[in-house]
């Protein structure tokens, strides 16, 4: 039987949609990119405090003194392990998108619980949405919109709506049938019945649905870190890729600790705004050590406190914020000669007056990204081997700036004293490597590189399982073999430090199914050396031999793991003249 081409219609329908949709899909972006940087700036531009306090008279009102304390408590925390700007832009990024979600969700599911035939054409078109994998919606997200804040947030609503409309819909279906005709027997209009019946009773119902869909919202903001959506998602994708534990744990704690929070305002919220929650609890009397610690302050106090708190945070946000000097956003994958540059250059232009942002991403969204100048410039492209499919698909779009190392190479490394020294030699005795080739990310060339033709090359297909993983996990499997002189067999490139920190050696290829040599090419957005002719001109200088960068990978990845700039400033005080002759 034929298979069927859905994947080619898949393809098909969203080149037709990116191709003629793109003033619909640029003004939805300029839309949402524009409230998520308002409310962006409206979270980071005040002093820590306002946020706090904002979140303790709400947690107060809602839930009493000890969860303001223990709120108080836990944001103190976020900012203490510096995740609170990362933290804020999350939030950001959460009430957006839970906002968006919530606008399309609530109505569809009051229009689903009053008419039968919508819910049975809504039911299926749910239960598809739900049992999508979560980073199959951020595919054509990051087609349709770029990299960025964006297709996280239009992802992250269409992945959280389901609940939002289920739960509307079932809190609507259980209201008291005969209440409903009670009120539709005294002549009360639907749309009244609806709003003074139906809702009311529905409400706990339906915040349970809100909360839902702002755990949702929160859970997938933080996998839209791999497209560039900042916030914490990028904190944890950096710390994954980096095999990074100790950051990626503070990060995790991090969106541990705003999810508790917002899950339990959002929950309790719910209750007050219950007619039937509200009753029950004010037949409920305490007296004593409990009576202070469930009293709540008057909703005038909580709420008029928290808005002129609000207020404040805007005017600072209104204020302050403007991000002085030219902006320039250098997007890397996260390769390790690939970190270090980037951060060395991030250097560089910061001691120019220049503000720079630093994007993450897989190398796929990155080229996307570079194409439709989400990114300004990209300085690790590896060509014409690695990068070649990536390049051929947009490089009508991509400027070439310069190749700043020219003798790249990919091969197959195995520990030093191994007696094989050809990948020829690794063939006849596949079992000595348990079979196995490490690879690094399934996104990267040399793996389809090794896959296509160095496997078949050398006979290994059928005798060797190629591993995807990432290159940190490549790395710590190398090192616990290197450690226990175990053989193994991993994929590995040059420019490398593994090759000065581990006891391996790279096998011949003596068939060049590898290729000739690359070259690591600095590649710039549409337009990028109009708009940047000094930065050009720098780039255009731009050098590093095996000596210069050897170190610089060590001390950026490895001494100061997390803490880039760390790294990159002890490597510029041994080398003070290296970024004067390329600046001036």
């Amino acid at each position: 039987m034929a298979k069927l081409p859905l994947g080619d219609w898949v393809d098909d329908g969203v080149a037709y949609l990116t191709e003629h949709g793109r003033p619909v899909f640029d003004a939805i972006k300029t839309v949402v990119g524009g409230l998520v940087d308002a409310l962006e700036s409206v979270l980071t531009g005040p002093p820590l405090l306002v946020i706090v306090a904002i979140v303790a008279l709400l947690g107060w009102w809602l839930r009493g003194p000890v969860f303001a304390v223990l709120s108080v408590v836990g944001l103190l925390l976020i900012d203490n392990l510096g995740e609170w700007n990362a933290a804020m832009q999350t939030l950001a990024l959460v009430l957006v998108a839970s906002f968006g979600a919530l606008l399309v969700g609530v109505p569809l599911g009051v229009w689903a619980a009053r008419r039968p035939r919508v819910a049975a054409v809504v039911q299926p078109v749910l239960d598809f949405m739900q049992t999508m994998p979560a980073f199959v919606y951020l595919i054509p997200a990051v087609f349709f919109f770029g990299i960025d804040q964006v297709p996280g947030v239009i992802a992250t609503m269409i992945f959280a709506l389901p609940p939002g409309v289920r739960l509307t819909r079932l809190g609507i279906s259980q209201v008291d049938k005969e209440m409903v005709e009670a009120a539709e027997a005294f002549g009360t209009p639907p749309r009244q019945t609806l709003l003074r019946v139906q809702l009311p009773l529905a409400l706990g119902t339906i915040m349970t649905g809100v909360n839902q869909v702002i755990m949702l919202s929160l859970s997938m903001v933080v996998i839209s870190g791999m497209v560039g959506a900042g916030g914490l998602g990028s904190e944890v994708f950096g710390a994954i890729t980096q095999l990074n534990v100790g950051k990626g744990f503070e990060a995790g704690l991090s969106v541990v600790i705003l999810a508790i929070t917002l899950d339990r305002l959002t929950g309790a919220l719910g209750g007050r705004l219950s007619p039937v929650a509200r009753r029950s609890a004010a037949a409920v009397s305490h007296s004593g050590w409990n009576a202070v610690l469930h009293f709540r302050p008057r909703p005038a106090f909580a709420l008029g406190g928290a808005l002129v708190l609000a207020l404040v945070s805007t005017g600072f946000a209104l204020t302050g914020g403007k991000t002085e000097g030219k902006q320039v956003t250098i997007g890397y994958v996260p390769w390790d000669e690939g970190i270090a540059i980037s951060f060395l250059w991030k250097r560089a232009l910061e001691d120019k007056g220049y503000a720079v942002t630093m994007k993450q991403v897989d190398a796929g969204p990155l080229y996307s990204g570079l194409a439709s100048g989400d990114v300004d410039v990209f300085l690790d492209s590896w060509l014409p081997g690695t990068h070649a499919d990536y390049y051929g698909r947009y490089k009508d779009k991509l400027e070439k700036i310069g190749v700043w190392y020219d003798n790249g190479s990919m091969q197959l490394a195995v520990l030093k004293d191994d007696p094989a020294n050809s990948t020829a030699d690794i063939a006849g005795n596949p079992g000595r490597y348990q079979g196995r080739i490490v690879g690094i990310e399934p996104s990267a060339g040399e793996m389809k590189i090794v896959k296509e033709k160095v496997m078949p090359a050398y006979g290994l297909t059928g005798k060797f399982k190629l591993l995807q993983s990432s290159t940190p996990a490549m790395l710590a499997e190398l090192t616990r073999a290197a450690n226990a002189k175990q053989p193994i067999v991993v994929t590995l490139w040059k420019p490398h430090w593994a090759y000065t920190k581990f006891p391996i050696k790279p096998l011949a290829d003596p068939q060049k199914a590898f290729g000739d040599a690359e070259k690591l090419t600095m590649l710039g957005r549409p337009g990028f050396t109009k708009d940047f002719p000094e930065l050009t001109g720098w780039l255009k200088k731009f050098t590093m031999t095996d000596e210069q960068l050897f170190p610089l990978e060590d001390l950026v990845v490895n001494k100061y793991k997390g803490r880039e700039a760390q790294g990159v400033a002890e490597w510029v005080e041994a080398n003070p003249d290296f970024l004067k002759k390329i600046t001036g």
